[in-house]
């Protein structure tokens, strides 16, 4: 099968610390225009370097995409995310290297991308399908659709200039991904969004993979990462760090960017009576990793080292969500019944699938009076669930699996 999408050896480089000159801007901007050249100059005169610097945002990047895939780009800010999909999307050039694109390609990469503020959100929705190519009849045969979709068909014939970021990006979400274009390039667009409208749009583009387009979606949501790709590319520093698959890429990731979370934790000290000594996060199968499913068993594998024998102990743990929330308080009832003694005691606690909602969470680990705290970061996505029907999306903290009698028909 052809890639729809081949990216060979791109790499794109900026000058910072100067200004382009405005070859067509009002007659301030060129007296504004004169004066910097002037002063530019003077600097160059006094010995300081007028040039600015150069700096590579890409660096001999290289991956393909086979069609129907969707495939996820994260990293931290500065990565390089948001400039490779503009040279992918044709609004910049690279410096050196090809990308070959295969079929039509909607864009977007920021709020009302290709939106004319002075247009209503009709007018937009047909600008938009002629930037794609599309002819006035297949526009036609998707207004309904689009409209639908964006829920504002109250605000159609208002100028978008007018509209929320929230009302931007439903429009512009909508006409994206119902103008059929062969490959679809989303930047983190979706987190203007309500949750309720977040979830909807995930569906859609899945929707619209399993269709046989093509997704690249960039995003640092890592719960709609893993629930949206089946494949990731890690840039780091203009480059790619790893690609492959999604849960593999995303361990990597939050290694990277906190480093006790998928290789666990080692106390520094060891002068306690009792402490935390170690502790990570793998699945049933053995596999260390941060990343689950909400209808995944999560494992943790905690050892505790005693220097000296404290009666009377609590060992256990808390969960913290991403709000700051304690989730809940697990105690240990086994510890309870260790005889007295020193060394090392290994011990696994199982949280059950569904019941951690989706959502990102940090444990507190503690024995006697040894607290570690806000460790072993991980992340629950959605693998499809009733309960995201609810308005809104909220789940609350977890998931309760209650006990029901019908009593009568």
């Amino acid at each position: 099968m052809k890639p729809v999408i081949r990216v060979e050896g791109v790499s794109k480089q900026y000058r910072i610390g100067t200004r382009h000159s405005a070859h067509h801007g009002s007659l301030k901007q060129t007296l504004s225009e004169i004066f910097r050249s002037a002063f530019k100059v003077n600097q160059h005169q006094n010995g300081d370097s007028p040039g600015g610097e150069w700096v590579w945002v890409l660096k001999d990047v290289g991956f393909e995409v086979m069609p129907g895939e969707i495939v996820g780009i994260i990293g931290r800010n500065g990565a390089g995310k948001s400039t490779l999909l503009k040279i992918l999307s044709r609004v910049c050039e690279p410096t050196s290297g090809r990308v070959e694109l295969y079929g039509r390609l909607g864009s977007l990469l920021e709020i009302g991308t290709g939106f004319h503020p002075e247009l209503t959100g009709r007018e937009n929705v047909y600008l938009n399908g002629a930037i794609l190519g599309m002819a006035r009849r297949e526009i036609d045969r998707k207004f309904d659709e689009i409209v639908d979709f964006s829920e504002i068909e109250k605000f159609l014939d208002t100028p978008v200039k007018h509209y929320s970021s929230g009302m931007y990006m439903r429009l512009a979400f909508s006409v994206a991904v119902h103008l059929e274009p062969e490959v679809l390039v989303m930047d983190e667009v979706l987190a203007v969004g309500d949750v309720a409208f977040q979830k909807k749009c995930l569906e859609k583009m899945a929707r619209v993979a399993r269709g046989g387009r093509t997704v690249l979606f960039v995003s640092h949501s890592l719960s709609s990462v893993s629930e949206l790709c089946n494949r990731v590319i890690l840039l780091k520093d203009g480059k790619i760090e790893e690609a492959g698959p999604t849960e593999q890429v995303i361990d990597s990731y939050l290694r990277e960017v906190s480093p006790t979370s998928t290789g666990g934790f080692t106390a520094s000290t060891h002068d306690r009576d009792m402490l935390i000594a170690e502790a990570q996060t793998f699945d049933p199968e053995g596999r260390v990793k941060s990343c689950f499913t909400h209808n995944e068993d999560i494992l943790i594998a905690v050892k505790c080292k005693i220097n000296r024998w404290v009666p009377n102990t609590v060992m256990g743990f808390n969960v913290t969500d991403h709000r700051g929330r304690k989730v809940f308080t697990a105690n240990n009832p086994e510890w309870s019944r260790l005889e007295p003694r020193t060394g090392e005691v290994g011990m696994t606690v199982k949280i059950p699938r569904h019941f951690l909602v989706p959502g990102k969470y940090v444990f507190t680990f503690a024995v006697n009076d040894d607290w570690v705290e806000n460790v072993l970061p991980i992340v629950i996505a959605d693998a499809g669930s009733d309960f995201a029907r609810f308005e809104g999306g909220d789940y609350g903290c977890v998931f309760a699996n209650c006990e029901w009698t019908l009593d009568s028909v």
